[in-house]
């Protein structure tokens, strides 16, 4: 990238490092602590489209949605003190669902900070265990430098959200100062003495599963993870909220590990000789409350692959743990020799069956009966429908009983935060163009005493 020389307010600054990395989406709620950033966003609005929500929670769960969506990070503009309050929880599920993502915080001025003024808060403070980064822009002349950061920081190892707080008069500052090149991303690869273990676990193991989860996936690196799994004849289940990750109508889906998994599966789980993860974290909700996997050495074999270095060993040790990003990993394993799979390919296809048992029509009470609901719904919905939701136990319902079939088609958080599923959907669906159909599924309390 050249280096502009020209006289720029902060403001300009910090949008044209916006354009050099890519962005072409922004959500925000307009604030009066970063005007000049906003004047800058007008200017550009040929190659940034701003969205504008009604509420700063709003505006970051979809940042959050578009991240999970594109793969790429999603950007959020809120003001100070409230803004940040409300917007951080939308930072919180981005942390929990490792979604890259950069929230920009209007600040006061430096000639009122550490006084108490208004609306100033200490973002250091306030964001510092829910975020991977977060830091105060004091000079306008090193936006190039803590923007670059924070894109490669949001998307390196196991993504996340990066914050940046933006004081009022460093905004409106003019100075002369170099741009900086556009972020690459830096992908871990799994070495050939990995992928040569894990053949050696796989060919000795009599009961395995493949649990899959975690971000930045792509169509390649599912199709390849199919591959795999075909070649190798394995069952594959995926993390809560992650079910998009394989096809559930593919004969060797046997359910999701999560929230209200089926007895049966939850059993496999703790019955298997071998699991291989990968990209899920291995949090509360897809352990069972650390029940399924004692830690922090499981009784079962453990091959755990993330991108995330620091997430390996985090909770449990496993027998081969592989650094490596989905798309690296999925890659080499989808070029694997196959392993001998006779001694599990029949439990396959009782696994299987226990799956569809276990979703079949239930006789239900009341004047609603949501099973037809959800079954209608899956006749009558293409493949492709993309379903967001937020938490609650409406959730449930598409949850488990709505087959997903491909990618980007799941859009929930697993951080049970309520009211995504609507801004969540606006997003997806700016994200993809309205190109396909989308629905945003919301639910409420009900109150039995009136029935």
């Amino acid at each position: 990238m050249t280096a502009s020389l020209k006289l720029r307010t902060g403001g300009a600054v910090l949008v044209d490092a916006l354009r050099i990395h890519g962005v072409d989406t922004a959500f925000c709620v307009p604030g009066e602590s970063y005007l000049a950033a906003l004047d800058a966003l007008y200017d550009a609005q040929d190659d940034i489209r701003l969205i504008v929500a009604r509420q700063d929670g709003g505006a970051a769960y979809m940042a959050e949605a578009y991240g999970k969506v594109t793969g790429k990070p999603g950007i959020c503009f809120v003001t100070r003190g409230p803004g940040a309050t409300n917007a951080s929880i939308g930072v919180h599920a981005a942390y929990q669902d490792s979604t890259p993502m950069i929230l920009f915080v209007g600040q006061v001025g430096s000639d009122f900070a550490d006084r108490e003024a208004f609306q100033e808060v200490d973002f250091r403070r306030m964001f510092g265990q829910m975020t991977k980064w977060v830091a105060q822009i004091d000079r306008a002349d090193r936006i190039p430098e803590y923007v670059s950061r924070a894109f490669h920081t949001a998307m390196s190892g196991r993504p996340g959200p990066v914050v940046l707080a933006l004081p009022e008069d460093m905004l409106t500052t003019t100075v002369q100062t170099a741009d900086a090149a556009p972020y690459r991303i830096v992908e871990s690869h799994p070495g050939a003495a990995d992928m040569q273990r894990l053949r050696e676990m796989l060919a000795a193991a009599r009961r395995p599963i493949v649990l899959l989860g975690g971000s930045i996936w792509d169509r390649a690196a599912c199709e390849h993870v199919r591959r795999f799994a075909e070649a190798n004849g394995l069952p594959i289940a995926c993390a809560w909220r992650y079910q998009d990750l394989f096809d559930n109508g593919h004969h060797q889906y046997i359910g999701d590990v999560g929230l209200g998994i089926n007895p049966k599966l939850a059993q496999r789980v703790r019955e298997s000789d071998l699991l291989v993860v990968i990209g899920a974290r291995l949090g509360e909700m897809t352990t069972g409350g650390y029940t399924l996997l004692q830690p922090p050495r499981p009784k079962q074999k453990l091959v755990h692959v993330h991108a995330g270095a620091e997430e390996l060993g985090r909770v449990y040790q496993a027998d081969l743990p592989i650094n490596a990003s989905m798309k690296a990993f999925a890659a080499a394993a989808a070029q694997m020799v196959p392993v001998d799979a006779s001694a599990w390919r029949e439990s396959v296809g009782t696994a299987r069956q226990e799956y569809l048992d276990y979703n079949a029509r239930r006789a239900l009470s009341g004047d609603l009966d949501l099973w037809e609901v959800m079954k209608t719904f899956r006749e009558r919905a293409p493949a492709d429908t993309l379903i967001t939701s937020g938490a609650g136990n409406f959730s449930a319902w598409p949850g488990r009983f709505y087959p997903y079939r491909s990618l980007r088609t799941q859009v929930a958080t697993s951080s049970g935060a309520m009211g995504y599923g609507v801004p969540a959907g606006v997003a997806a669906q700016v994200a993809v163009n309205l190109l396909g159909p989308g629905v945003a599924v919301v639910g409420d309390v009900v109150d039995h005493r009136r029935q």
